[in-house]
């Protein structure tokens, strides 16, 4: 009965696997137990509902119901197994995932040559920004940017997420309180003569004018801030994303922003922030989250551990917590960008707790 079982199970899977286009990835499956026929056709549930969540990751970014203000995560992480002709770049792109946040939720991976049957760690689990939730927020060294959107009387909101690439250490991008103030559609690009300087001194001279098509690095759309000469747009070369490559723009996979820029109104708040380190809650459970510092802030080890101190003494002038300080290190050590549990909220002394009569 189990071998027909796992025989049904492989078969059903198989022929969603194969029904994606272009899809090269199996999602992870546990060992079926050797007993009870109800964990079967529970592990069997579990296969198709992660076949489900691939195959919404592979056809746009994900929305969530936006949280109460109490609660910070959302998303969950997921696994993948790689093939043979698999990059971690690829498995990146088909994911929705940023290039930096692949490599370092899997620094035990070759960036190139992962492996066959390799399983790979997709951070898709995220700490919500210590910031307003309302428009766009981009977290530089996070290089991920969040959508909240607005919503009519009565219904969910609900806040969106997409991988970004921002500028390089010699073209910072901006922090700040922005607005988007135009949209276009198939846009030209009018290189300044900064960056055509620095092509022309690499031998790649540019022209005045770059036209709309497949060779215009603002991608398809681009919105416009109010921060002279930034945009966020989209891009042609799509492997760059999730990394510090541009001259100060936003830059977003072309699936993304093509999904994002008609919810964006004119006038529509962005927020851009630096916060490396990010903590919050998920019912009675302290999570911490930790990128890289962006390497101009000159950001070592005792920096972010006294940050990551500070913050959590924060908490606890407030909320009564036990710490893990074993998960805190690990969490210092490793920097993932994956939220980690890192302490548990408990009942006061004081409090008063109802007896049954």
């Amino acid at each position: 009965m189990q071998d027909i079982t796992f025989r049904r199970i492989a078969l059903r899977y198989s022929q969603f696997n194969n029904s994606l286009t272009n899809n090269t990835f199996s999602v992870v499956v546990k060992t079926l137990p050797s007993s009870m026929t109800k964990q079967i056709i529970s592990i069997q549930c579990q296969v198709l509902t992660c076949c489900l969540m691939m195959f919404s990751r592979l056809c746009f970014a994900e929305i969530f119901p936006l949280p109460p203000s109490d609660t910070d995560l959302i998303g969950k992480v997921m696994y993948a197994l790689a093939r043979h002709e698999n990059t971690l770049l690829d498995i990146a792109k088909q994911f929705d995932i940023g290039q930096t946040e692949i490599s370092i939720s899997n620094p035990e991976v070759d960036r190139w040559l992962p492996g066959e049957n390799t399983r790979i760690t997709l951070p898709t689990r995220y700490i919500l920004p210590n910031t307003d939730r309302r428009g766009i927020v981009l977290n530089i060294p996070e290089m991920r940017l969040y959508y909240y959107a607005q919503a009519k009387q009565s219904q969910q909101r609900t806040v969106e997420t997409f991988p970004v690439s921002i500028g390089r250490m010699d073209w910072k991008t901006p922090l700040g309180a922005a607005k988007v103030i135009a949209k276009t559609t198939n846009p030209e690009w009018r290189p300044p003569e900064s960056i055509k300087k620095e092509h022309a001194e690499a031998g790649d001279p540019l022209p005045d004018v770059v036209p709309a098509g497949p060779d215009n690095p603002l991608g398809n759309y681009a919105m416009r801030l109010n921060i002279p000469g930034y945009l966020i747009h989209g891009t042609n070369k799509p492997l760059g994303i999730g990394m510090r490559v541009t001259h100060g723009c936003v830059r977003m996979y072309p699936a993304d922003i093509k999904n994002l820029f008609p919810k964006i109104e004119i006038g529509t708040k962005v927020q851009i922030v630096n916060q490396p380190i990010k903590l919050g809650w998920y019912a009675d459970s302290l999570y911490l989250e930790i990128h890289p510092p962006l390497e101009e802030d000159g950001m070592d080890s005792n920096w972010l551990q006294e940050q990551v101190n500070q913050l959590i003494t924060d908490v606890k002038d407030v909320v009564t917590v036990k710490l893990n300080q074993q998960q805190i290190n690990i969490a210092l050590k490793q920097q993932t960008g994956i939220p980690v549990v890192i302490g548990q909220r408990i009942e006061d002394a004081m409090t008063v707790q109802p007896t049954r009569q």
